[in-house]
């Protein structure tokens, strides 16, 4: 493994987190574009869902087998390649003519998106020492914060002045000009230098695939339809399979001893559950506003702008704080306000919804 200069630091902490700011800025800047993009497609509500979906898919299904590849073969080419992607992606999106198109290109998107993720992550966590980590992933966590705080809004604002499609043109010059920064401003790294686990990768792949595909089919088909409880089988059938394999192969993608470690298994847990909580939420209050109440794109915005505008605020402050007095207690008070606000959120829409006579279900 190679460590970063202290003078390549700072530029590591940007490019890393330009990468999860446009990650995280892609999958939520569509969400405010999809009446939108309903209205020129004239899509069914399930197409508008697999243009989220198709992105969530890739991102899930490739996520662990993107950080393996950096680890094998340098994590700095791999995230560059990956930056190609998603930034080829993005084009593709902006320039498609039918919700087919649209969701194929999304599925790329969140291919080159599932090697980004990790390994910005990877990259930025061996640059610096550990009693630097807190404060470095609390700035990282801020830009991931601002790109949550903004996707809304810049989704709404281009949507209502230059159409649907720009909003994937503005991640095209900040991938060109990431990946042109990569090779000059990063050293390379790797992992462990095992054999890629060929078999570990198509399991896991298949079975994310899978079980995501068939609790997506489900909210559509229900859950006794064939297809779906199929695509459920295949996903836990794989999956099982998969830690069968991981807990006897040489040179695992997952070593399962990991997961013997509480602090482990907690920060996987707790952020499996929050993002998962916190993208569905979005989502649905977004199409509520302007499916339900007839907001505008951009006043949807700026509607969610005191919820997504928070972790900008917060996180770099909070990560700092972990430093001094540990990460539990802060991962302990956050969840559990996550939690009261998204019940809350819950109460008042169902209060608004039985008000007004149930436009949303009504759209939907």
């Amino acid at each position: 493994m190679i460590h970063e200069t202290t003078g390549s630091r700072p530029w590591t902490l940007a490019l890393t987190s330009v990468a999860a700011f446009m990650v995280v800025l892609d999958s939520l800047v569509v969400i405010t574009a999809l009446p939108a993009i309903r209205r020129e497609f004239g899509a069914s509500l399930a197409a508008l869902q697999w243009t989220v979906n198709a992105f969530t898919l890739a991102f899930a299904s490739g996520i662990i087998t993107g950080a393996a590849l950096g680890d094998r073969f340098g994590r700095r080419r791999i995230f560059g390649i990956g930056f190609l992607i998603f930034t080829a992606a993005s084009v593709a999106c902006a320039l498609s003519a039918t919700p087919a198109q649209l969701i194929a290109a999304r599925v790329v998107q969140g291919i080159g998106a599932a090697i980004v993720m990790p390994l910005s992550l990877t990259i930025l966590t061996t640059a610096f020492p550990p009693e630097k980590r807190g404060t470095i992933m609390g700035i990282w966590g801020g830009i991931g914060g601002l790109a949550v705080a903004s996707g809304p809004i810049v989704g709404g604002l281009i949507t209502q002045t230059l159409g649907w499609h720009w909003i994937f043109w503005v991640n095209v010059p900040i991938g060109v000009m990431a990946t042109l920064l990569l090779p000059q401003k990063l050293s390379e790294s790797f992992g462990p230098r095992t054999r890629i686990d060929l078999a570990g990768v198509g399991l896991v792949s298949l079975g994310a695939l899978s079980l995501v595909w068939g609790l997506v089919r489900a909210a559509d088909t229900g859950w006794s339809e064939a297809m779906t409880l199929g695509a459920l089988a295949v996903g836990v059938i794989s999956l099982s399979a998969f830690l069968a394999w991981e807990a006897r192969a040489t040179d695992p993608m997952l070593p399962l001893r990991l997961f013997r470690s509480r602090p482990f298994l907690g920060a996987n847990a707790t952020g499996f559950l929050m993002i998962g909580s916190l993208s569905a939420s979005v989502f649905l209050v977004a199409q509520y506003f302007q499916l339900g109440l007839g907001y505008a794109p951009m006043q949807t915005g700026l509607r969610l702008l005191p919820w997504t505008a928070a972790p900008l605020v917060m996180a770099p402050l909070f990560g700092k704080l972990s430093d001094r007095i540990g990460r539990r207690p802060i991962l302990s008070f956050g969840t559990l306000l996550q939690g009261v606000g998204i019940e809350w959120l819950a109460i008042l829409h169902g209060a608004a919804g039985r008000a007004d006579g149930s436009a949303f279900r009504g759209t939907a």
